[in-house]
Parts: C-alpha cells; structure tokens; sequence
C-alpha cells in the first residue's frame, strides 16, 4: 500500500513538474537566444509612453525571461516608478554582479537577454502617488542590499528583491509570475505569513518549498522553485516553466 502511493506521489510530480520543465528546455534549446550577454539586446521594448507624455505619477512592474538555459524556466523582474511630473522613470533591479541594487542601469522598459518583457502591475495618478514614497522604502529596506547577498537559487536574488517591495507596500496586490524563481524565498525570514493585504497565507521553506492559499495567490505549490497551482478567481492554471494561463482577465476578479 505504501509503495502504491509513493508510486502515485511520484506520478504526479512527473506529470505536474518534471514534464512542463523538461518540454520547456526543448523548447529553449530549440529556439534562437543569443550568445552571451554582449550579443543581446538590452534595448526599450516601447511599451511605455515617453515620460513627458503625462504629468501623473506611475507604477509599473516588468518581468522577462532571462539569459542562458536557465532562460526556459525563469524570468527576471523589476521595479519602475515616475513622480508626478518627472521628466524621466526610474528603474530598480536587483542583479548578482557589481552593485546589487542597481538604479536606472538600464530603460525603464528595456529587453533583459533580447527578452521582451511582460508588464506584471501598473498603477496610474493619484494611487501611485501615494504609493511612491512605500516602494522608495521598501527598497531602501530591502535587507539583502549587499555586496555577495545574491544567491541564484533559492534566493535571495531579483525576484526576491521585487517580491519584497510588492508585499512591502500596502496596495499592491499581486504576484510575480509563476516562473519568477526566487520570488518565493522569505525576504523576512519567517516560515509562515499571513498577509492580510492580499489576503493570503505563504509557507516557505528558505524557497526550496512552500505554498501559498488566499485571495491573491489562489493556490500554489512551489517546489525547487518551480510553481504548479490553480487561480480559481481567473480561471486560470500555474505551469512550472511556463507561466500562468487564465481565461478571465484581472477585472473580472471576485
């Protein structure tokens, strides 16, 4: 009886895990990527209006696949915001080279590794004016700011950075994608939180497992990273590598 299901325990990690990440390295390997990082593009994607365009301030979080085979499962994300009347966006990444909070390294909208990116969240007027001066401390706060804190995996890395700032800032309400990999790690260092703003509860295990249930998150099982779930709200599956899929828009949310 033991043996049975164990067997069926494995069965289902091959089917939910293993196979989606082995189908999306194929697919990686398989496909066009440049070289090194001096062979891809880092240039604006033009998915943002220029910042003369609008006085209101702005929110905006960006995520795209990154560099090398690591590429086909995960993706790196970063922080934009505009004050009300600047002239120009400011851009925060956390990267595991030089200074590890960087500022402006590169266009608020730029590719990461030739990789166009996706906008995660984007707030707009007077909620991301209220909102600014939050993020700037929870960057500031951010408690792996250092010199040699980078840690691929399981974190902290970029997507821990990011993750912190978003679960840091009341009014922010969402999750960095499924393909994040690092987004779970505990920038807190706790086991288990309840977040009341989201309206859900995250085990993790430093990163190297965890789940997280509520309002936002739906529900989502996170193991070595990658993340397998459902969001019942959007109508929406969690695919390790991939990414979510949904049938409902954010709108449409319950």
């Amino acid at each position: 009886m033991t043996m049975r299901i164990l067997k069926i325990v494995f069965l289902l990690f091959a089917l939910i895990y293993l196979v989606p990440t082995a189908l999306a390295v194929l697919f990686w390997w398989a496909g066009s990527h440049p070289g090194s990082w001096r062979d891809a593009d880092w240039t604006s994607a033009k998915l943002l209006p220029a910042p003369a365009q609008s006085r209101d301030a702005a929110v905006y979080v960006f995520a795209a696949r990154t560099g090398g085979l690591k590429g086909a499962i995960s993706e790196h994300s970063w922080v934009v915001v505009k004050e009300k009347g600047a002239p120009a966006y400011e851009r925060w990444d956390k990267v595991g080279w030089g200074s590890p909070i960087r500022r402006n390294a590169y266009a608020a909208d730029a590719r990461w590794y030739s990789n166009p990116p996706q906008l995660v969240l984007e707030r707009h007027g007077e909620a991301a004016e209220a909102l600014i001066p939050s993020v700037r401390e929870a960057i500031r706060a951010y408690p792996y700011s250092t010199a040699g804190s980078y840690h691929i995996f399981p974190g902290p890395n970029s997507n821990t950075f990011v993750e912190h700032v978003l679960r840091h800032v009341p009014g922010l309400r969402t999750n960095l994608p499924p393909a994040a990999i690092g987004r779970d790690y505990p920038s807190d260092g706790r086991f288990a939180v309840i977040d009341r703003d989201r309206g859900d509860l995250r085990l993790s295990i430093l990163g190297y497992a965890g789940l997280s249930v509520g309002r936002t998150a739906g529900l989502e099982l996170n193991i070595l990273g990658l993340v397998a779930g459902i969001d019942p709200w959007h109508l929406g599956i969690k695919i390790p590598a991939f990414g979510s899929y949904s049938l409902l828009p954010e709108r449409f949310s319950f």
